[in-house]
């Protein structure tokens, strides 16, 4: 386990699902940019040695919901912004077993953690999420309504996806004294290393269009949120959606 350096000329950001297939290039792309970076993971055995050995990574070295309330601001303390890519494995234990809502409960007591600090700056919250999950007031057609639906309650991660942007939507909402998120709704995810990408409100014509987003741009994408005011003013409270731009 890894010490935290401080610094002060960068802030802190805490990511969650740091093992997973987004979470490990958002983990590789903060360290590069200067980030401090705490992670709670359940296993280090995904994380190359020069990794372990940077002095600005803190490991939590625990499952994120049994840490205790204590345990649990602990790693929320002092974040400027806090990245959850959690998901569940794409298995039948993973899909069908327990915890069924673990990104929904996560998300929940990373809220009530950061609302516990009481910070004087807001926390951005960055949320990654799936563009299955629809924004009230998209346009969805009715094929689209049945596949959704039959996704919503034969497929627990669909329902818990939809259940955590809905949380930080109804009950956070976009006037939070202590939070200000932001929920990043990938296409059809690749492993590919970072290209040209767009970011829209809505998905382009449906959202079974055959389109691709590259992990590590969905990464790029996160960073660039938590590093660029502009580009946070843009999408806070609003549930972007990210593709790779097609190569003409």
């Amino acid at each position: 386990m890894t010490t935290e350096k401080t610094n002060s000329n960068f802030k802190t950001v805490l990511v969650v699902g740091a093992t997973g297939n987004t979470g490990f290039p958002l983990v590789k792309q903060l360290l590069v940019r200067g980030y401090n970076l705490r992670i709670i993971v359940r296993s280090l055995d995904k994380f190359p040695q020069e990794l372990l050995e940077n002095p600005k990574l803190k490991i939590i070295k625990a499952s994120l919901l049994d840490l205790s309330d204590e345990q649990m601001l602990e790693a929320v303390k002092g974040c400027a912004a806090v990245a959850s890519c959690l998901g569940h494995t794409m298995s039948f234990k993973g899909i069908f077993g327990k915890p069924r809502t673990l990104v929904l409960e996560a998300v929940k007591r990373l809220c009530v953690a950061i609302k516990a600090t009481h910070s004087l700056d807001k926390t951005k919250f960055l949320l990654m999420n799936t563009v299955g999950n629809r924004n009230p007031g998209e346009r969805v057609t009715t094929s689209e309504k049945v596949i959704l639906s039959l996704l919503r309650n034969l497929i627990p991660p669909h329902y818990d996806n939809e259940a955590s942007a809905a949380f930080l939507r109804d009950n956070i909402g976009s006037e939070n004294e202590f939070i200000e998120w932001v929920v990043v709704r990938p296409d059809g995810l690749i492993n590919a290393e970072i290209s040209n990408y767009e970011v829209v409100t809505t998905p382009p014509q449906t959202i079974f269009n055959g389109l691709t987003t590259t992990r590590a741009n969905v990464a790029h994408f996160m960073c660039e949120c938590i590093e660029q005011p502009n580009l946070w003013i843009q999408w806070k409270g609003k549930m972007p959606v990210v593709f790779n731009k097609k190569i003409k």
